[in-house]
């Protein structure tokens, strides 16, 4: 069987709409100290601004598959960039409501494009290349959260933090103008083709069926729902996926907070140091298909909860090794959100199951870390330190590691 080439326009357009898709979000947690103050707002009210989106992601994912079903792939991975910039554009207006709503419609770009890009990565790369096209992806999607995390800090004393928020949009308006190219091209390469009455000579590596490119893409088919919520499989990666989330959303939200109050660092050294959390992580995907490959599934999933469980501990018995910490946690949450979705398409009978399983383990994983952040932010308030939150999170993480490690033993035992 002829190896399609890869379609780099397309590979290109994901990497970038993918920065997009964290960045908005984690650019908020280094300069929250400083937003709390302005703004004279709560712990856990600062805890909802970055859960917002998260909430977002939990209730807007049917909808998000539905919009993809009717619009196809591409339309709706422009309306998704096109949400964040709005979004990016709201938070920026003065006051505690607009700064909310701003993410509010954050989230739900982002929530369209956490389903539309597996999809289009499994719909128009070769099948030999999803594997690592996921794996880029995830990496770029950390790469986006740690050039976020490390210059927020020093943009916002030079501008202020609202105009250092409001530059994270340009991503959005890079990624538009990428996919807007490959709509038009596609067009015109299905134009030639009627035209000519047969396929054109393949160009620029795009070896995609072109009426398949622009077209609606079946993403939930609502008989397939019930017969998949009934399979044990899916709640043990939706479980896994909750628990790795909501570590993973707590603690981007509040680790420079936390080094700021117990590594007595400064803003700019906190922020760096949580860029560590971010950036290690894109090494941290590259990693999970080489532990599939060497360790296994089972003892990958033990790995990861052990390196997880270092970072939540090793936060609160020497948080001056805030970096060691911060890299095992960026080790774990990227080669577990690669582990979680290996299994989820291994586990699938077809791509419409996959899609579908993928939209009910994030909708229902996110229901979950939506409370991560404000929990914690409560819990510290509460106990007046981070000792509380923090225990609070290894036990989290506990049940991260059981529910991984039974979901990976269900999806690679031998058939």
């Amino acid at each position: 069987m002829t190896r399609r080439a890869i379609p780099w326009l397309v590979l290109v357009g994901i990497l970038v709409a993918a920065l997009s898709l964290r960045a908005p979000i984690i650019a908020l947690t280094p300069v929250l100290p400083e937003i709390i103050v302005d703004l004279d707002i709560s712990s856990a009210s600062a805890g909802l601004l970055t859960t917002a989106p998260v909430i977002m992601f939990a209730v807007i994912t049917p909808l998000a598959a539905l919009v993809i079903r009717r619009a196809g792939a591409e339309i709706a991975l422009l309306l998704s960039l096109a949400g964040v910039i709005v979004g990016t554009l709201v938070r920026a207006l003065p006051g505690f409501g607009s700064m909310l709503a701003g993410m509010v419609i954050i989230g739900a770009g982002i929530t369209i494009g956490n389903v539309v890009i597996p999809v289009i990565i499994r719909r128009d790369l070769p099948p030999e290349r999803t594997a690592v096209a996921t794996a880029a992806y995830t990496a770029t999607l950390n790469a986006g959260s740690l050039f976020a995390a490390l210059a927020t800090v020093p943009i916002a004393a030079s501008t202020g933090w609202s105009l250092a928020l409001l530059l994270w949009g340009s991503f959005g308006v890079i990624g538009i103008a990428l996919w807007l190219v490959h709509i038009v091209r596609s067009r015109a390469w299905r134009s030639a083709e009627r035209t000519s009455g047969e396929a054109p000579a393949r160009r620029s590596g795009m070896a995609v069926e072109t009426a398949a490119l622009t077209g609606p893409t079946p993403v939930i088919v609502d008989n397939r729902v019930a017969v998949i919520v009934r399979r044990p499989i899916v709640w043990l990666l939706a479980a896994a996926f909750a628990t790795q989330s909501t570590v993973y959303y707590a603690m981007s939200t509040w680790f420079p907070t936390i080094l700021l109050d117990t590594a007595r660092v400064d803003a700019v050294a906190a922020g760096a140091l949580a860029s560590v959390f971010q950036g290690v992580a894109i090494v941290g995907a590259m990693i999970a298909p080489l532990l599939l490959r060497f360790v296994g599934a089972f003892y990958s999933a033990l790995l990861l909860g052990v390196c997880y469980a270092a970072m939540a501990v090793g936060m609160l018995i020497a948080p001056e090794l805030a970096a060691l910490w911060a890299s095992f946690g960026a080790i774990t949450h990227s080669s577990g959100f690669v582990l979680i979705f290996t299994a989820l398409v291994r586990v699938s009978r077809s791509d419409a199951e996959a899609a579908t399983t993928s939209a009910v383990v994030q909708g229902a994983g996110y229901v979950f870390a939506a409370l991560g952040a404000p929990i914690m932010g409560a819990l510290r308030e509460a106990s007046g330190g981070w000792q509380v939150p923090l225990w609070a999170l290894t036990v989290v993480v506990m049940a991260y590691t059981v529910a991984l490690m039974s979901a990976m033993l269900v999806a690679f035992r031998r058939r």
